[in-house]
């Protein structure tokens, strides 16, 4: 980030603000103190931020070589993937999704003559390859494993669909009786 947006970003938003936002951005668990920097806030402030977000379910705490540190909760974001899911998408366009999922997947099947992931995995350790050979095979195990997490979470949420809907539902209505 250049000095222009840092300075754009600690004017628009607070300190813990910045701890969020950084916090949801994670990949892997972060120290405390490197959030802190890419926040552009104190240690404490962070830290402060991060305990609750833990308190919260936003995160987890850790330690990576003996130093505090924070992951993003990997259930709260699978439930928040598979609730956006649904409230962007009907039954329908879900249904969709899962049928061009599932078309990708048996294309690399059969692409590959692999039954599975795994089964490609063994065959890219049995099979003498080039470099080339090698970092192309890897390009294919990231996409089959989009496909894979895409396709479980598509599932998930027309599993869920009809249970979230209706609690949606029944929550809206409630708070428009009071209005």
């Amino acid at each position: 980030m250049g000095e222009s947006d840092q300075g754009r970003w600690t004017e628009q938003m607070s300190g813990r603000e910045r701890v969020r936002g950084v916090a949801e951005t994670l990949s892997d668990p972060t120290p405390v103190q490197e959030i802190a920097d890419r926040a552009a806030v104190s240690r404490t402030t962070a830290d402060d931020e991060l305990q609750r977000m833990e308190n919260d379910d936003w995160v987890i705490e850790t330690t990576i070589d003996g130093a505090k540190a924070y992951d993003v909760n990997p259930v709260r974001m699978l439930f928040d993937e598979v609730s956006t899911l649904i409230e962007e998408h009907t039954r329908e366009e879900l249904e969709e999704q899962l049928t061009e999922l599932k078309d990708e997947q048996e294309a690399l099947t059969s692409e590959f003559n692999a039954g599975s992931l795994e089964e490609f995995r063994e065959q890219l350790a049995e099979e003498e390859l080039s470099a080339s050979e090698l970092r192309e095979r890897r390009n294919v195990i990231a996409t089959w494993e989009t496909v894979n997490t895409e396709l479980a979470l598509v599932k998930h949420a027309l599993h869920l669909y009809g249970d979230v809907v209706e609690l949606t539902s029944a929550k809206n209505n409630s708070f428009s009786s009071f209005a």
